[in-house]
């Protein structure tokens, strides 16, 4: 041991006396000199208690120092496990400490005060080293106060929530109260952070929150610094004291080595505590707290705590063997011989500190005072840590010996590639590649233009290097071209009565499809040749667009590809990408022509008038090209970017309605209109295609299930009286997996469906009624309306709102329905028109002018729009007026001009359906839609008395044909009548 001090040397002999200091270690020094500090050798027993050093017995070097002060620290050479340096016992020997060696300041066993330093991811065991970094600017500016004051002590505490990043805690409860408390070793000083090596020693425990620097200078401190203190009066206290405290101690016993309560040289010493810990106003930060060592429980070297210390031993050399990172961090510290075996303290915190375990887990081995049961916990931590080590090394083990047989894998298919190379037996990759690609088009017949491409791509391949991306963009590029049908083209069945009984084996009807499928036919027989052409079907959903198409590639023995451009917003989509991008292919049209393998295939482009538009382009536009035969003989993609043949292609494409297609698109397709299906030919569709294919997607047959015919027109008429037969489709699979379920639950071995029993299996109806009004009374009209789902009935209602008031003013009219911009005018043109005809009629009759009516379309949820319904409101408009009901069971349509002409109008084979859904028996069609009905089939048009006007007055006369004469022979009824007998109707 060796105490380095300056001090009185008259204090020596009395040192000495009293055995406090070594005799051999006094030295005869004049008493001037005192600004060099004298080495002399303390006991340990008193060096403990700290007879020297305290605030008082602070060393200032280069300042004249009282005689009657003494500084001292404390150092060792050695380490020892009870903190008591051996005794020689003999007093005027020093034993083994030697002034010249290396030493460490010893750690005093009771600080009670010290800063705090909470930390977030793992606990600081005692005997380990941390590096800290602290950024937080008062508790930087404490640390560096408390190192100046020659006072490196830190409690480092665990934060109870990994969440808190906050460096300074505000409350007690945020941090565990159990820490450990540490040596600060080293500082670096960053601007605005510090960095700390720190030296954990012991537990410790949190007793109580310090809201002021619990160090004050004292009385002495701040006489030193000023130099105004009496020496004699100061020497004779001092010298007082030490006498006292040392005669204490010999009281005790120089043999005992229980740790003693440190006895401080302060005059304040003996006086009670000051208040600095009690509570304040207000909540402050936590950065000194009031802290008490905790000790570990008394144990005995038990056969279980070896056992437990032996494998504690084991699975530390055990992971060390499997995991080099822990070799070298312990390698000095297994080194250091058995006092570490023997040590179950440091053992058991040597093990949890090795681990990554949970903080909480580490946190309750650091709290834990039973050294069996911290033993307990630090084996099952390293235990933990084991069999992580173990899967860490067996995942390694599989990737370094699957590595190892890829690379010699490698090695061994490189070594072979050479072998056959130099034998002759096999060709380098770039010739194997080049040799696969002219195998490929030398059965084609490849223009000029391309076979141009070709070669120079080739040529430029075979000086690419092979792991370079220009090799791999030119390979793909290759491989497209090369894959393209180049002069190859599918057989053709050009036999009628082949394609007839195929169209007809899919589809019920289309006739003018069918029609027009022959007539291609006939004529590519003739001419020896086919070319391709561009259809488009227009029609409401649901009727068989998009199968009819793949019908006519089985019948014209063409390959069958099918895309979509609904909602297309890309142009690349149909011309293709740019080979300078990455992951560029080429378009729609080209991937049909490399997966069909032939260069007539039929194209079906489906939704086209729901084709989108983008910033990325307009797909539309885009579609001209390839659809022109004038244009698409020499298509340029822009992958490929060489002239692709696309005139024998047959181009066909579907849409619900013309009117959203761009004129320029719809100028280059032929169209083809597949209106809906009236009741009959739903029932045929049903009885020869629908209820054969659900029969047999359900595994049913004939014996188990019979849907009868008025079951059929039942679900036609009450439930599925849309345009086309999905629906339709729909419900009659729904019947078969009904009748399926009790079949296989052995309730019935056959089920017969009729019209009484059809709502056990689809539901009660959901059209109850024809149509909204059996009797129309006056101001009402039944219209005829048409949509992309198909034709339907529209009634137009008219009523007066209010009565006219007794002041002569000019009428009003209110629109109700969700109508267009189009209808509202319409509705406008019938007011004029209505009120022209109606004064032509009955000059007297003023109703139209002075009223103020209300017209309605009902549902009012459904958007209406268009032309068509002008004649429909000026015949309500005059019914009203005259308070008379117009012919039962009449719908009409036709667009109506201001001068009273009766205008054509588009759907009439869907209005006409919709009329004869509903049971009407008289239809009013414009006179120039009269070629549009002639084309209709007859059993469509059976049974309807059909009327076709030029002006609104052929419109009249059908409508009120009944009293047009008694009308005309009559005189007008007044207007007050007309007011009367309209508020008796309406209220």
């Amino acid at each position: 041991m060796r105490l380095v001090t300056a001090v009185n040397v008259k204090l020596l002999p009395i040192l000495r006396q009293h055995n406090a200091i070594a005799r051999s270690f006094c030295k005869n020094r004049p008493s001037s000199d005192l600004r060099t500090p004298l080495p002399v050798c303390v006991r340990p027993q008193l060096a403990r208690t700290e007879y020297f050093g305290g605030r008082l017995l602070r060393n200032t070097r280069g300042r004249r120092i009282h005689p009657a002060v003494v500084s001292v620290r404390f150092f060792a050479t050695k380490r020892y496990s009870n903190r008591v340096p051996p005794s020689d016992g003999n007093g005027d020997q020093p034993g083994d400490y030697s002034a010249s060696l290396p030493a460490t300041v010893v750690v005093p066993e009771v600080w009670p005060n010290v800063p705090v330093i909470a930390i977030n991811r793992n606990p600081v065991f005692p005997r380990f080293i941390k590096l800290i970094e602290i950024s937080n600017p008062v508790l930087i500016d404490l640390i560096r106060r408390k190192i100046k004051l020659n006072q490196p002590y830190v409690g480092v505490f665990l934060k109870k929530t990994e969440e808190n990043e906050a460096e300074i805690v505000e409350n007690l409860d945020d941090i565990y109260s159990i820490g450990t408390f540490a040596q600060v070793h080293e500082v670096q000083d960053l601007g605005n952070r510090l960095r700390l090596v720190i030296m954990a020693h012991r537990r410790i425990k949190i007793v109580n929150q310090i809201f002021d620097d619990p160090n004050p200078k004292s009385e002495h401190n701040d006489t030193l610094n000023s130099g105004k203190i009496s020496r004699r009066s100061l020497r004779k206290k001092t010298e007082n004291r030490v006498l006292e405290k040392i005669e204490k101690v010999d009281e005790m016993g120089a043999q005992s080595t229980e740790v003693k309560p440190p006895i401080d040289f302060s005059e304040k010493s003996t006086e009670k505590p000051s208040n600095s810990s009690a509570p304040q106003s207000g909540s402050q930060p936590i950065l000194m707290v009031e802290v008490v060592n905790v000790t570990h429980e008394k144990f005995k070297q038990t056969e279980e705590i070896k056992a437990l210390t032996q494998e504690l031993i084991k699975t530390i050399r055990d992971i060390i063997s499997m995991n080099p990172l822990y070799r070298e961090a312990l390698q000095q510290m297994l080194h250091q011989g058995q006092k570490v075996v023997d040590n179950p303290v440091y053992l058991s915190d040597l093990g949890a500190a090795l681990t990554g375990a949970d903080a909480q887990e580490l946190q309750q081995v650091l709290e834990e005072m039973d050294i069996l049961k911290r033993l307990r916990l630090s084996l099952a931590l390293l235990k933990k840590e084991y069999e992580l080590s173990k899967l860490q090394q067996k995942i390694g083990r599989e990737v370094e010996e699957k590595v190892k047989q890829q690379h010699r894998k490698y090695i061994l298919h490189e070594q072979l590639k050479v072998i056959k190379k130099e034998l002759g037996l096999e060709k380098d990759d770039k010739d194997a590649i080049e040799e696969k690609y002219r195998e490929r088009i030398r059965q084609k017949t490849v223009p000029k233009p391309v076979m141009d491409v070709l070669e120079e791509e080739l040529n430029k391949l075979s000086f690419l290097e092979s792991h370079s991306s220009e090799f791999n963009v030119t390979r793909n590029y290759l491989d497209w071209l090369t894959s393209m049908p180049w002069g190859v083209t599918s057989t053709e069945n050009l036999n009628l009565q082949d394609a007839i009984k195929i169209l007809d084996e899919d589809h019920y009807g289309m006739e003018d499809i069918k029609k027009r499928i022959l007539e291609f036919i006939a004529v590519s027989q003739l001419k020896g040749s086919t070319q391709g052409k561009i259809l488009c079907f227009h029609g409401p959903p649901g009727v068989g667009k998009t199968s009819i198409a793949k019908s006519i590639s089985r019948a014209l023995n063409r390959e069958y590809f099918r895309f979509s451009v609904g909602g297309m917003t890309d142009v690349a989509e149909i011309k293709g990408h740019r080979r300078t991008y990455v992951g560029a292919m080429p378009g729609k049209v080209i991937q049909c022509l490399k997966k069909t393998k032939t260069e007539n295939p039929l194209i079906l482009i489906d939704e086209v008038d729901k084709i989108g538009k983008g910033h990325q382009g307009d797909p539309a536009s885009a579609l001209l090209e390839m659809l022109d035969p004038e244009q698409n003989v020499n298509f340029l993609d822009h992958y490929l970017d060489v002239p692709v043949d696309l005139s024998k292609v047959l181009f066909i494409c579907t849409a619900n309605v013309i009117d959203t297609i761009p004129e320029p698109l719809r100028d280059r397709m032929e169209m083809i209109d597949m209106s809906g299906y009236v009741a009959e030919e739903k029932l045929a569709i049903a009885k020869q295609y629908l209820v054969p294919q659900a029969r047999n997607e359900c595994g049913l047959s004939n014996d188990q299930i019979n849907i009868q015919d008025n079951a059929l027109t039942t679900l036609i008429k009450s439930y599925c009286r849309e345009s086309g037969v999905r629906n339709l489709q729909k419900h009659i699979e729904k019947v078969h997996r009904k009748v399926a379920f009790k079949v296989v639950k052995k309730e019935a071995d056959k089920v017969d469906v009729s019209a009484i029993n059809l709502h056990e299996f689809v539901g009660k109806p959901v059209f109850t009624h024809d149509r909204m009004y059996e009797v129309t009374p006056a101001g009402v009209v039944m219209g005829l309306a048409w949509t992309a789902m198909g034709g339907s009935t529209l009634f137009i209602e008219s009523a007066v709102r209010k009565p006219t008031g007794g002041k002569k003013a000019e009428g009003t009219f209110e629109v109700t329905g969700h109508l267009g911009d189009v209808m509202k005018e319409s509705i406008h043109i019938a007011m004029t028109v209505a009120r022209n005809h109606l004064k032509q009629e009955d000059p007297s009759n003023a109703f139209l002018y002075d009223s103020h009516l209300h017209i309605h379309v009902p549902e009012g949820a459904t958007p209406k729009d268009g032309p068509s319904a002008g004649v429909t409101i000026a015949t309500a408009l005059l019914s009203l007026a005259k308070n008379q009901a117009i012919r039962q069971n009449v719908a009409m349509t036709g667009e109506l001009s201001l001068m009273g002409k009766v205008l054509p109008v588009g759907g009439i084979k869907e209005k006409t359906i919709a009329a004869k859904r509903v049971d009407v028996k008289c239809i009013i069609l414009p006179e120039e839609n009269k070629k549009d009905f002639n084309d209709l089939p007859k059993y469509i048009t059976d049974g309807l008395e059909v009327h076709f006007a030029s002006t609104f007055d052929d419109v009249y006369r059908i409508c009120f044909a009944q009293t047009h004469e008694t009308n005309s022979l009559q005189s007008a009824k007044p207007i007050s009548t007309h007011i009367s007998a309209t508020e008796s109707i309406f209220g």
